[in-house]
């Protein structure tokens, strides 16, 4: 595959269209790097739970506005694809607050992400999806 068709199978996650979802998408040992969480979190499980937190807290928690819906504020603005890796800049609204940021995801061979980096500007909106996205870690732990 190419850069622009790992591009294409993120955006078909985001719809819904891949079968099995994350659990096809991200590899075994695929590791998640937050924003939020200074040290990296390794494997599919810690990468899917922070994965499906971060669509929690972009939504506000209202499935209607989940990422990937017609509904959602939460946009890719740029898109920038070279080898095995991708750059999706996104743009959203939380709480009338602006976020800005990146999703830096890595592919193997397998078509599989092995890496996945999120970063998030400005710091009012990194402080304030800290308290979300621990809000909703706590909350999915149960």
């Amino acid at each position: 595959m190419s850069a622009t068709d790992y591009i294409e199978l993120w955006h078909k996650h985001l719809r819904g269209e891949i079968e099995g979802g994350l659990d096809t998408l991200l590899a075994d040992d695929c590791v998640f790097y937050s924003p939020i969480v200074f040290s990296p979190q390794e494997g599919k499980a810690l990468t899917k739970m922070y994965l499906m937190a971060a669509g929690g807290t972009f939504s506000e928690g209202d499935k209607s506005k989940a990422v990937g819906q017609p509904e959602s504020k939460f946009k890719y603005s740029k898109e920038v694809a070279s080898g095995d890796t991708v750059v999706l800049e996104f743009e959203t609204e939380i709480q009338g607050k602006y976020v800005n940021g990146v999703d830096i995801i890595t592919f193997n061979e397998d078509d599989q992400i092995t890496e996945f980096k999120v970063m998030i500007r400005p710091l009012q909106a990194v402080n304030m999806m800290h308290t979300q996205m621990k809000a909703m870690l706590e909350k999915m732990q149960g």
